[in-house]
């Protein structure tokens, strides 16, 4: 090939080259701007870990950019935003409620998503795989209204039966309460949001909520009261965790250096950020030094004061740099910088659906004399539906978890779907007994519904259940033989009526669908399955804080006295014989569990529990096998705990053998003097059945000292 021998003039080569660099842009745009922006901003690039993008980004900041983003937006209209930064490619934060779905609770304006069933229903169905299920329907919600992060779930223990947000809780066991807690967890983050665990640590009242000083002993602690947390953290990996209103042992939750910096950061490794909850930060520095990150309101402690403590020198720059690290290496992480979230349309005949699967789970048989229910629907010519509960769906408790649902389900309109035509049902609110009485009998079947309204910052004054409904049960039940009790309440009840009426079914407050999950129950399209997290006391006299010392509290102070009792341990070390015992529930059907053994005999932390469970009746359920651990006496135990359990479906006729493994944790006591877990050697006991107190299969093992 010849060369040409005459070069091209300066402007033709100029020109070449322009057309050549014109030519790149206009073919690669989107690569060409891409490599751009990621230059101009490092922390955009994905190579690098959540941790260091984090640092970068957090290093470009100004100090005045870092005090905004440490707390909320102080504008009312959105009151769980933190503005984001447009020139550093930092996107709003924007957070929302959720113990019962994805709900703004009294936030902001109310936008509609599935009123899910409360957390301690979800709690008695005992079956992870719907806790799967509510974090999905959770957290899918909470991208489709455009929202990053969703305050759930909550895992306090219920330590007393009148807290008023026991419903948003997962019941009284630490074991099952992290069971349920991580599969919500992970399927929240699956969706790209961040689920944030509440409320740490021990948010066992209302009363007094902001003020209480709580006297826990480090044993009762770390085996009670913080054992679910460390599931959310440890295994659920939560990416946020909410500060509690009270102080512990003399200090605010959310400037706790033995909580939030010894135990959460330093025992358990957390990675994630901290958040207090509303109006519940105390302090500047010495919450910044404790590890409170953000804070869930726009006031002085975490702005013009944090400003100043960083300026004249009493707080380091690098410990500010810290608490924004935290949350937007937990964002990074996520996927939340490299995402939108538009808002979209929420799937609704879907997520409706897996919110009545649930429900239906969840409730709970407790009583049924003579195989009152299921009812008959083709036999009824007429039903009295009565009571303050019969009207519209109970959707949930009060406060921040209120979820205004997309529609609901009434029980009218649910019974209605599986009666004949020709049979009628009247309502009755059950304001005037003597009229609903009336209505009861002149009708073949009477079903009173009833319950109560639990809600944030409050507690129940007792036990009973409110506004005369008691009467109204008694009177129904004197008029017809044939009275079902449907109770939707947050939590245990005093039943002076039970012997009285043939049937009792515990639905809880079961969400938008309620109507459809009462008939489903009531007409035997669904067996109860549904066991109890909660003991039902026969008095409040009965239950472990029944002292003013032990609960509200005096002057300020409560103690935790009952120590590592807390709920069935309570009743069963001091044998007290509850009306309702934890993990009870009855079935349509009944159930077989035989062919139990415990190996190895000899074991070095690694147990294994088998045993059988067959439906030996005529309809399709679910039974719970449950394994508890009796500790040798000189362990200081409780009588028996539960440390594994199974929910299984069976056919009727149908068998099924399972395996629970109980690891090192089954067998360890928390030692206070070494500041450790430690597992306790000995033989100890290994019980199983269907209840705390249904325990007929019981082997034992030998466990060797071991640290743990």
């Amino acid at each position: 090939m010849l060369k040409n021998k005459f070069p091209a003039p300066p402007a033709v080569v100029f020109l070449s080259a322009l057309f050549v660099a014109l030519s790149m842009i206009v073919m690669q745009p989107a690569k060409a701007r891409a490599q751009a922006a990621t230059a101009a901003r490092p922390w955009m690039n994905k190579a690098f870990s959540p941790r260091k993008r984090a640092e970068l980004l957090v290093h470009a900041m100004t100090l005045d950019e870092k005090v905004e983003q440490i707390h909320m937006s102080g504008d009312r209209a959105h009151p769980r935003e933190i503005p984001g930064i447009p020139r550093l490619g930092l996107p709003t934060f924007k957070i929302t409620n959720g113990p019962a779905g994805a709900g703004p609770g009294d936030s902001r304006e109310e936008v509609p998503a599935t009123a899910l069933p409360s957390a301690l229903a979800l709690s008695a169905t005992w079956d992870p795989t719907l806790a799967d299920e509510f974090g999905e329907v959770a957290g899918a919600e909470t991208a489709d209204l455009g929202e990053q992060m969703i305050e759930a779930p909550g895992v306090d223990i219920v330590r007393v039966p009148q807290n008023g947000r026991n419903f948003e809780y997962f019941g009284e066991d630490p074991y099952l309460s992290g069971r349920m807690a991580i599969p919500e967890i992970q399927a929240i983050q699956n969706a790209g949001v961040i689920a944030e665990v509440k409320h740490y640590a021990a948010n066992n009242q209302e009363a007094d909520r902001k003020t209480i000083n709580e006297l826990i002993g480090l044993r009762a602690l770390h085996e009670i009261f913080l054992p679910a947390f460390h599931a959310a953290i440890v295994d659920g990996h939560a990416g946020a965790v909410m500060c509690a209103y009270p102080s512990v042992n003399g200090q605010f939750n959310c400037e706790n250096t033995y909580l939030l910096k010894d135990v959460l950061r330093g025992e358990w490794g957390f990675q994630g950020f901290v958040q207090s909850d509303y109006t519940a930060t105390h302090s500047t520095i010495p919450a910044a030094l404790a590890g409170l990150d953000l804070e869930m309101k726009h006031d002085a402690h975490y702005d013009a004061n944090m400003k100043a403590a960083v300026e004249i020198g009493a707080l380091p720059m690098s410990v500010l740099d810290g608490l924004l690290i935290h949350r937007y290496r937990t964002m990074f992480a996520l996927g939340i910088f490299d995402r939108e979230y538009p808002v979209k349309p929420i799937p609704e005949e879907h997520d409706g659906q897996v919110a009545r699967e649930i429900a239906d789970a969840a409730a709970v048989l407790l009583k049924n004399q003579n195989d009152q229910l299921p009812l008959m629907a083709d036999a009824l010519k007429s039903i009295a539906l009565i009571g303050p509960y019969a009207g519209e769906a109970m959707t949930g408790g009060g406060g921040s978890s209120h979820v205004k649902p997309l529609y609901t389900v009434s029980p009218l309109d649910g019974l209605k779907k599986d009666l004949p035509a020709d049979a009628t049902v009247t309502c009755d609110d059950g304001a005037q007994p003597a009229a609903a009485a009336a209505l009861a009998a002149k009708s073949d079947v009477a079903i009173v519904m009833v319950g109560n309204k639990d809600s944030e910052g409050h507690d129940r004054p007792s036990l009973s259940l409110p506004d005369n409904q008691d009467a109204l049960i008694e009177a129904v039940a004197a008029a017809n033989p044939h009275t079902i009790v449907v109770l939707k309440t947050g939590g245990p009840v005093l039943m002076p009526w039970l012997d009285k009426v043939p049937a009792v079914l515990e639905a809880w407050y079961p969400g938008e669908e309620d109507g459809d999950v009462v008939a489903d129950l009531l007409f035997g399209k669904v067996d109860p399955s549904g066991k109890l997290t909660v003991t039902f006391p026969k008095a409040e006299g009965d239950t472990p804080a029944h002292t003013p010392e032990e609960y509200p509290g005096v002057d300020g102070t409560v103690i935790y006295r009952e120590g590592l009792k807390v709920g069935y341990r309570w009743y069963d070390a001091e044998k007290i014989e509850p009306l309702f015992p934890f993990g009870f529930g009855l079935s349509y059907t009944t159930f077989r569990l035989a062919d139990f053994h415990v190996s190895p005999e000899d074991a070095g932390g690694m147990v294994h529990v088998g045993l059988s469970i067959t439906n030996t009746g005529k309809v399709a359920g679910a039974d719970v096998a449950q394994v508890y651990v009796a500790f040798p006496a000189a362990a200081g135990e409780p009588p028996h705990q539960l440390k594994g359990f199974a929910r299984v479906f069976l056919q009727p006729g149908e068998s099924r053998h399972i395996l629970v493994t109980l690891t090192s944790s089954a067998f360890s006591v928390w030692d206070t003097a070494a500041n450790r877990w430690r597992v306790e050697p000995g033989r100890f006991g290994i019980l199983a059945g269907d209840s705390s107190r249904n325990l007929p299969l019981q082997g034992s093992v030998e466990i060797r000292a071991q640290a743990r």
